[in-house]
């Protein structure tokens, strides 16, 4: 029996299924066993604790804006194997998304309030850039893709050295982000030019003051 092929209204449905469970629910995922499973507690004061929670809501919160960027751009994406990668790459955010959310849980504490807000304006810029044409939207790709990596290096030095589990779940982030935005760069995504650069540094700046807060 030959598979149906979906109709724009299809994704779009798709993508409020998606929005739901990034939000609120249990997202789909790859399966993959999350790294910090393989690691046992390591002894932190309280200080180190709440630094740390804080460490993984922004990771968290930045898990949400990657998957609404992603589900945004697969949306808009005008060549099916756009959209495909696009959906592909989603799937293992949505790891990220997990294993972020089951540390923050095992710290005591809770995801950011905002991310209903940092989807939808996330989901916006990733539809734009799928709108503006499939080149552009994988340019958009590889440089978030370049500075979470830079940005999740940061948070790495700065968990505390008794921290494996934590510490494990930002390092499998790492390779998996550096191999997103190499697969969008050679698929043909574009130098974005350095104000847009520029921009998503800002905006990135105050989504992480916000999310490790609130």
């Amino acid at each position: 029996m030959s598979q149906r092929k979906l109709n724009p209204f299809d994704h779009i449905v798709l993508g409020v299924d998606q929005a739901l469970r990034t939000i609120w629910g249990k997202p789909q995922s790859t399966g993959r066993e999350n790294p910090a499973n393989r690691h046992s507690e390591g002894e932190m004061n309280e200080s180190e604790r709440v630094q740390t929670a804080s460490l993984m809501r922004i990771n968290h919160a930045g898990e949400v804006c990657a998957q609404a960027l992603y589900q945004g751009q697969a949306l808009t994406a005008k060549l099916d194997h756009v959209r495909e990668r696009m959906e592909e790459a989603a799937n293992e955010e949505n790891d990220h998304l997990l294993w972020c959310e089951q540390r923050i849980k095992e710290l005591n504490s809770h995801t950011s309030y905002l991310n209903p807000v940092w989807y939808a304006g996330s989901f916006a810029i990733g539809a734009t850039a799928g709108l503006i044409g499939d080149r552009w939207s994988l340019g958009f790709v590889a440089e978030t893709e370049h500075q979470v990596v830079k940005h999740l290096d940061g948070h790495l030095q700065h968990l505390p050295e008794t921290d494996h589990k934590s510490r494990a779940i930002l390092q499998q982030m790492s390779e998996d982000e550096e191999r997103h935005g190499a697969s969008a760069a050679q698929a043909g995504g574009i130098e974005l030019p350095a104000p847009i650069k520029l921009g998503m540094k800002i905006s990135s700046k105050i989504m992480t003051a916000l999310a490790g807060k609130i």
